[in-house]
């Protein structure tokens, strides 16, 4: 699959693997990729990121994930719907930091004596690269770049489709960025 990729693409994913490590978590998750592709200054997905504001917005969108990882990985749409139910989840989240300290809720990570290594991919961040070689065959790309993995992120249900669409970085306006007829296009 990877041999499809563009420079930029696998630039991503390797990026991605890079986070995991500096954040000592077990996995690479979806997270990992944004943060990624945030990183990156080339390519189309930084030229889709820069024409929606994005790119200005790195410590905003860190800060919105961090929210996200003391909620257990729960996106606000999650958290609301337990909220329907009665169920208060910064409540839950204030007793669980009271008694096992602030962060305790983050998921995927491990001991800070993890070693460096392999860093597998959740089955989430797997079904992202899925989402994006079908983007690009969608889009009758040839190879999948950077912007196709921006796209499928924008797909999936969850934390940073959540806080990319807060920041207007969405499925429908990235395709118009990138693909659009008559307006400015990555090229």
């Amino acid at each position: 699959m990877f041999e499809r990729f563009t420079k930029d693409a696998r630039a991503v994913v390797l990026g991605a693997v890079d986070h995991a490590e500096r954040s000592h978590a077990n996995a690479v998750t979806e997270e990992h990729l944004l943060l990624a592709l945030l990183d990156r200054e080339a390519g189309r997905a930084s030229f889709a990121l820069t024409a929606l504001g994005l790119a200005d917005c790195r410590d905003s969108v860190t800060q919105a994930l961090a929210e996200a990882r003391r909620r257990g990985g729960l996106s606000r749409a999650d958290a609301d719907a337990l909220g329907d139910l009665g169920i208060d989840v910064s409540e839950i989240v204030s007793r669980v930091e009271e008694a096992h300290g602030v962060g305790a809720l983050a998921s995927g990570r491990k001991g800070k004596g993890r070693r460096s290594g392999h860093r597998p991919f959740t089955r989430d961040a797997k079904d992202v690269l899925t989402r994006s070689l079908r983007t690009a065959q969608a889009h009758r790309d040839r190879h999948l770049g950077d912007e196709h993995l921006l796209l499928a992120l924008t797909t999936r249900p969850g934390v940073p489709a959540e806080i990319l669409a807060d920041h207007g970085v969405t499925y429908e306006a990235l395709e118009r960025v990138l693909y659009g007829a008559g307006e400015a296009k990555a090229g």
